[in-house]
């Protein structure tokens, strides 16, 4: 096999694709408010399920990030300065799909002094103001490992701080040369000691990018010593050619292992499979509670516990 040849999918990591006025109207929205999403700037396996469902993971800051991770599909370079009105319209459109628990995430922006902070908890804060009884789930870069910059995040009160390691500390050179493995599990410890416990620190891992079971062990207790009591696990895929390339397919199987195993590592809440990502049924995660509203249609729920 010629080895620039991408692999083929193994069956399950096939996926139905639902439409319809869902679709639709998310998409309307999003245009109308001028906003963008992570599902569609990182071109989310999960894209048409979630906007079909009435639901999406807004990005603000833009959609041009300061970094190139060579696993993400967002593109990279100079970015245009922060829209001040951007929150609102985040609000409004989370108000007009009746989201309850909203998710907002953002590209890295180390061009600014506080790296997009004051932008976050300027959304938070439009968000609460917006809908009665939101829960609000922000996932954010590392701010160059700034505890200030952390501060103003967690003062606006988000329900959820989550931030994805992404891979082993050994692959982290590869995967994500601008960042640092151990800057951001300080990130991670930082949330419960500024928060006074008081908002978990949440964060993710790729699959199939090279680790060994071993390293990802590792990292799985490096996590829970950071004080993380939420985790997701999902697989790689690889965005385009110009991205790295899978070594390999996890099978749900074995992803239900992991699972398992960090359960018993005394992660709180783990979401672990093949389409699985950080905001992927964040509310059912976020609340064991509405588990029951997962989607009967959904093709392979979500190990969540």
């Amino acid at each position: 096999m010629n080895p620039d040849q991408p692999k083929k999918k193994p069956p399950w990591l096939r996926k139905r694709l639902p439409s319809g006025p869902g679709y639709e109207n998310v998409k309307r929205l999003l245009q109308k408010g001028c906003l963008h999403t992570v599902c569609e700037e990182a071109h989310c396996p999960n894209l048409w399920e979630c906007f079909s469902h009435n639901t999406a993971t807004f990005m603000i800051l833009g959609d041009t990030c300061t970094r190139n991770c060579r696993f993400c599909a967002v593109t990279h370079g100079a970015p245009l300065p922060p829209d001040p009105e951007e929150p609102w319209r985040v609000a409004e459109a989370a108000r007009e799909l009746g989201l309850r628990h909203v998710v907002v995430t953002s590209v890295t922006r180390d061009d600014l002094p506080d790296g997009g902070a004051g932008h976050f908890a300027r959304t938070v804060g439009a968000l609460k103001e917006r809908i009665t009884g939101v829960t609000v789930e922000v996932l954010i870069p590392d701010f160059e490992g700034r505890e200030v910059d952390l501060g103003t995040v967690l003062d606006a009160g988000p329900h959820v701080l989550n931030h994805n390691v992404e891979t082993v500390e050994r692959l982290y050179p590869r995967v994500r040369p601008e960042a640092g493995y151990a800057r951001s599990l300080e990130l991670l410890q930082r949330v419960g000691e500024l928060s006074g416990g008081k908002i978990p620190a949440k964060s993710g891992i790729m699959l199939g990018l090279g680790e060994t079971a071993p390293e990802l062990r590792a990292a799985l207790s490096d996590l829970r010593a950071s004080g993380c009591t939420m985790l997701t696990l999902g697989q790689y895929l690889q965005p385009s050619r110009r991205h790295l390339p899978v070594e390999r397919y996890i099978p749900p199987e074995e992803f239900d292992r992991w699972r398992e195993e960090a359960l018993e590592m005394g992660f709180e809440r783990v979401a672990s499979g093949p389409f699985v990502r950080s905001s992927y049924h964040a509310a059912e995660l976020y609340n064991p509670n509405s588990l029951k509203e997962i989607l009967p249609e959904l093709e392979r729920e979500p190990q969540i516990g």
